[in-house]
């Protein structure tokens, strides 16, 4: 199949690209842009003007729901969500039922995605059997069957032995360890933010220092182990000052944010909307400004989607009870769209952040669009304004703090591999 993209903006963070263009496939690569090869002829042109053409976004935390919670959602229907937001790759973490602990779930996972000839998937294995946090799983021998790296999940890693152990195992290997920073003990109970919503509105909390303190551990033994770690979803001004510090003294560490952190505040809650019920918590408006700066300057490298698909029955319950989790996938360009022009940010650098960064997170050749890539790429509508309700969601999760919202960015056509696997009808 050879498609012609034809007059976009072609916005291409890492080899620096934004200029208007036409882009070329054949094969399921890019063989072209700006000039046709000779001898070129398409079997599909694509009329891209006024449209952005841009990599495929790279999502960092997406939970399918396979196997094990199907009824939240299902792996057809979350692999149409991704491509509907442009998302061409992205990792699934470990904390499905059963846990991605034995290399025949993983195999079966990519199996199953890869029949759907969508997205591309990439599981992260469990570090412990189980997510038990006593016994370290077979890394090898899930990296054979296709884990990208390790992670605990949403679990809590109380052992810091065994956080050492996996952290020695993993450097041995030059595998990257995905760590959440949150002290079991100090968040047992805790719902949201430790701060004046949570007192007015009587609900159990989560300091800021349950994030620091298991952040500052993950620290210390990186750096006593040589291992590469990568810190998921920050959510406090301090955890951010912590993670900036340890980049300047030259660690080999990255971070993320789930983009909805990027836009909201424990203010949010307002009386008890379960849809903010989310892991980290929502936290002060110092801390959602942190966040948005960090980002600007480039100590958090990524901005992922934390897409949690959530039912109906554990999102309508009381706030302390509904299941924390939001849907993200369809919701991320947009959100990180709105991020950047809010702080008045390029949409090169931008694009950077759920583009090329996640993807050398991943140590994957993916995000850009250059002579010879896989042709990868979401193709958007800058201007156009949409509005978030269940309906315009292809997610089996309905749930979002942006219900009701009008978003700016609306992808109208997703490339994976050369071929067209998602285009909007309106």
């Amino acid at each position: 199949m050879k498609i012609h993209i034809k007059g976009g903006r072609v916005v291409d963070p890492k080899n620096g690209i934004d200029t208007i263009q036409d882009v070329f496939i054949a094969a399921g690569k890019i063989v072209a842009t700006g000039n046709a090869p000779e001898g070129f002829h398409a079997n599909r042109v694509v009329e891209a003007t006024g449209l952005v053409v841009s990599p495929g976004l790279v999502d960092l935390s997406a939970r399918l729901r396979e196997p094990g919670f199907e009824y939240k959602a299902t792996l057809s229907s979350e692999m149409a969500a991704a491509v509907a937001g442009g998302v061409t790759s992205l990792v699934c973490p470990p904390d499905t039922d059963p846990p991605l602990d034995e290399p025949g779930l993983v195999q079966m996972l990519k199996h199953r995605a890869k029949g759907l000839n969508q997205a591309r998937v990439f599981p992260l294995g469990a570090l412990t059997q189980k997510l038990a946090g006593t016994q370290l799983t077979e890394m090898a021998e899930l990296h054979d069957a296709g884990c990208i790296a390790f992670s605990h999940g949403d679990v809590a890693l109380n052992d810091t032995l065994v956080m050492m152990r996996a952290m020695e195992y993993a450097a041995t290997f030059g595998y990257t360890v995905w760590l959440r920073p949150q002290d079991a003990l100090l968040s047992k109970i805790g719902v949201a933010h430790d701060g004046e919503v949570a007192t007015r509105l009587g609900l159990p909390s989560i300091p800021s220092c349950a994030e620091t303190i298991a952040l500052s551990t993950i620290l210390l033994l990186a750096k006593q182990t040589g291992a590469k770690v990568h810190i998921c979803r920050l959510s406090s001004s301090e955890a951010i000052d912590m993670v900036r510090t340890a980049k300047k003294q030259g660690m080999d560490i990255s971070c993320d944010i789930g983009v909805h952190h990027a836009h909201l505040s424990e203010m949010d809650i307002g009386f008890f909307d379960s849809n903010c019920r989310l892991i980290p918590p929502l936290r002060s408006l110092r801390d959602k400004d942190a966040i948005r700066n960090g980002l600007k300057d480039g100590t958090i490298d990524v901005v992922c989607s934390d897409h949690t698909p959530v039912d109906d029955d554990a999102k309508i319950l009381p706030f302390a009870e509904a299941e924390p989790g939001a849907t993200g996938l369809e919701l991320l360009l947009p959100l990180t769209l709105k991020w950047a022009t809010e702080m008045k940010i390029p949409l090169v650098q931008a694009l950077a952040k759920v583009t090329v960064e996640p993807a050398k997170v991943l140590g994957i050749d993916n995000g850009h669009l250059g002579v010879g890539q896989a042709a990868d790429i979401c193709i958007f509508d800058p201007e156009v304004y949409w509005k978030i309700e269940p309906k315009a969601l292809k997610s089996q999760g309905k749930n979002t703090p942006f219900l009701g919202m009008e978003l700016q960015g609306k992808v109208r056509y997703t490339l994976v591999e050369g071929h067209v696997v998602y285009e909007s009808t309106h």
